[in-house]
């Protein structure tokens, strides 16, 4: 059955390959950089390795470094769309686990390193036999491409709440952080109202502006309340560099390590493959075989380069097709200044320092409301499929799948075979996976089969 096609009912102020001025692009870029939270993974990493200030600070450097050129890398030379890099959640388990089991610490990031180089280069191969966009097709049809953009709003909401909003963070009480949460997301909201309702330069200014805005009102609220401090980004060096793989870190490479990071890529590629699809139903331009086998030789080469520097797997951040939506600007110049960004932030401590120290519920707020604008956008393509019986299970299952993935009780999730464990880690993976299953293997009505 064809699917009807529909104009795109949002309103961008530049497409991917018109030009805006390099303050613009500097400005939007830095907005797109504090949408994304990369400091989480390696901070995560760097804790539960108990490793030290100066290797913790290090490894969240090579991070933003590895995001940076990933970013770059996807933007200008490969897929050509306007997509961000960053760490990827769905690793982190089996970083864990191959670090501790190679020693623990510093010494065991060296096998982390080594397994993720030959993966990083599957990835890579799929792309350049042209594999990929074939798998892509048969897998995601229209009606399973709508379901991952929603699955991805939907899924990334809890997080956005949970962890940054309803989990009280130093000496913050919940009621102050949901007036943070709340002061920043009323920003946004208006900030991108007033950009919509008017068409003038300020209005522009207004919009484009939005989660600068935001987080920068949210932040000044919560040094209002005495809840944010500028100690940490004073006690932070201005230059530092990053340590690199084969430099500062001794290479070693695990069989069994390698294979599991075979497997972990394969789930990578899924997630990011859904991010290119929320970016595409932003931008509304459709994404052709070749961008499709050139991502995969771009996302393949974004986790080399980012095991090369010191940083862990990247991937599309859906985050940033929000705020394309709330922004209204998908130019491509602005994705290759929020690489710069995120590339200088691998050298500059202060600045890094800077982003960590804006209050979780303040992004929290923001953050939620960029995962509806995802969302929607999921619903804007999903409205326009024939919704028989058989393709509202396909759309509705994938959702109780992610949301059993983000609501599962850590400790029974502990308790499964690793491979389990890293699937359960991704809700947004595990729903894109149910929606592509059922699609397949759902039968068709007798009429749907005819037409």
């Amino acid at each position: 059955m064809n699917e009807p096609q529909t104009a795109y009912e949002g309103q961008l102020i530049a497409r991917p390959d018109d030009r805006v001025t390099w303050s613009k692009a500097l400005l939007l870029g830095l907005q797109h950089v504090m949408a994304m939270d990369v400091y989480v993974v390696p901070f995560i990493i760097a804790s539960a390795l108990a490793l030290s200030a100066s290797d913790s600070a290090s490894l969240i450097q090579s991070t933003f470094l590895a995001a940076g050129i990933g970013t770059i890398i996807q933007t200008v030379w490969c897929m050509r769309m306007p997509v961000a890099q960053g760490p990827s959640y769905i690793p982190l388990g089996a970083i864990l686990t191959i670090a501790f089991a190679a020693g623990g610490g510093y010494a065991g990031l060296g096998t982390v390193f080594g397994a993720l180089i030959p993966g990083a280069l599957m990835v890579m191969l799929l792309g350049m036999t042209g594999w990929f966009h074939r798998l892509v097709r048969w897998l995601v049809p229209p009606i399973v491409g709508g379901t991952i953009i929603l699955v991805v709003g939907l899924s990334l909401l809890p997080i956005a709440l949970t962890a940054n909003v309803f989990t009280v963070h130093g000496d913050t009480t919940l009621n102050q952080s949901l007036v943070l949460a709340a002061t920043s997301a009323v920003l946004l909201i208006v900030a991108m109202m007033l950009g919509l309702r008017y068409n003038n330069r300020l209005g522009v200014w207004m919009r484009v502006s939005s989660v600068v805005i935001a987080l920068i009102g949210g932040t000044l609220v919560a040094w209002a309340m005495g809840l944010f401090s500028w100690e940490s980004i004073a006690a932070a060096p201005w230059f530092t560099l990053p340590k690199l793989v084969g430099v500062d870190y001794a290479l070693h490479f695990s069989l069994p390590a390698i294979l599991t990071f075979v497997v972990i890529y394969l789930v990578v590629i899924a997630e990011t493959t859904g991010t290119w699809l929320a970016v595409s139903a932003v931008i509304d331009q459709p994404i052709t075989n070749k961008q499709l086998d050139r991502g995969a030789i771009g996302e393949g080469l974004s986790c080399g380069v980012a095991a090369l520097v010191g940083g862990t797997p990247v991937t599309g951040y859906s985050t940033n097709a929000g705020v394309i939506s709330i922004t209204g600007v998908a130019s491509r110049m602005v994705f290759v200044a929020a690489g710069l960004v995120l590339a200088v932030l691998g050298f500059f401590g202060k600045f890094s320092a800077a982003i960590a120290a804006i209050p979780a519920p303040v992004i929290g707020g923001m953050f939620a409301v960029v995962c509806i604008t995802i969302a929607m956008a999921g619903i804007r393509i999903l409205r326009h499929v024939h919704l028989d019986e058989r393709a509202m299970l396909v759309v509705g299952v994938p959702i109780i799948f992610s949301f059993f993935a983000t609501l599962a009780p850590q400790a029974w999730v502990k308790s499964l075979p690793d491979m389990l464990q890293y699937l359960l880690g991704s809700s947004v993976t595990l729903g894109a996976m149910a929606a592509m299953v059922l699609n397949l293997i759902l039968p068709r009505a007798a009429a749907a089969k005819s037409a």
